[in-house]
């Protein structure tokens, strides 16, 4: 492969493409030995950086909540496997950040010096860098199918609270066969699929059951926060 050669991104309903790698954890291969869980795949362009630090040690803080939800989390950048031990030695022994401190990173982080995974997954984007990966997201689910894909530049740090909802999200969406609205949260209304007959959406508006119709092809119903965290969390 050339190096100017750029890899397309692989898209939302997509097979996860496979990969081996060496990781602080050891080898994995993905997404096979994440089969029957739910995992984010992220990026970040380089070990030794503030914005990376500052993702890390909030991923690890919040890795029981993601694991509770069944999502496993794997890490990668472009730097090889000793820069990514002494960077994480570094975060649990001298770093601390917004009450986090004595971080230990337990979840895997790739190493990928060949840029291979980099590129399969469309992490390098010549206009930001061509030798560092962007802030990738990949939500990858239990059948090894691509869900959501998100990106943000070098510069911006993540919003974890929006990388745990989107994981809530997608669980519910799921469990119970509906979509979510804008800013949607756990014990929020839901959105009742869209009616796909003149009969349906005339039984819909007219029906007392407990379901409000803005319109024929816009209706919520109530869905409990209890019953959704009792569905997708593990406790």
């Amino acid at each position: 492969m050339e190096d100017n050669q750029v890899t397309p991104m692989p898209r939302i309903g997509d097979k996860a493409p496979e990969f081996k790698a060496v990781t602080t954890q050891g080898e994995i291969n993905f997404p096979g030995d994440y089969k029957g869980s739910w995992v984010i795949l992220f990026s970040h362009p380089a070990d030794f950086t503030p914005v990376c630090t500052s993702e890390f040690m909030t991923f690890a803080s919040m890795e029981k909540q993601f694991n509770e939800a069944n999502c496993k989390l794997v890490g990668l950048s472009v730097d090889g496997l000793y820069s990514h031990i002494a960077w994480l030695r570094t975060i649990k022994e001298k770093i601390e950040y917004k009450g986090m401190k004595n971080v230990e990173v337990t979840f895997p982080l790739i190493e990928d010096i060949t840029m291979e995974v980099a590129k399969t997954y469309g992490m390098l984007q010549p206009g930001e860098s061509s030798t560092k990966a962007v802030r990738a997201v990949f939500f990858i689910d239990p059948k090894g199918i691509i869900r959501t894909i998100i990106y943000y530049p070098l510069s911006l740090g993540r919003n974890f609270d929006e990388l745990y909802r989107v994981v809530i999200g997608l669980q519910t969406a799921d469990a119970f066969s509906v979509a979510l609205p804008a800013d949607w949260q756990p014990g929020d209304d839901v959105i009742v699929p869209t009616a796909g007959s003149c009969g349906v959406a005339k039984q819909r508006m007219e029906s007392k059951e407990e379901m409000h119709c803005y319109d024929w092809f816009f209706c919520t119903k109530k869905l409990d926060k209890e019953k959704v965290l009792k569905t997708v969390l593990k406790k």
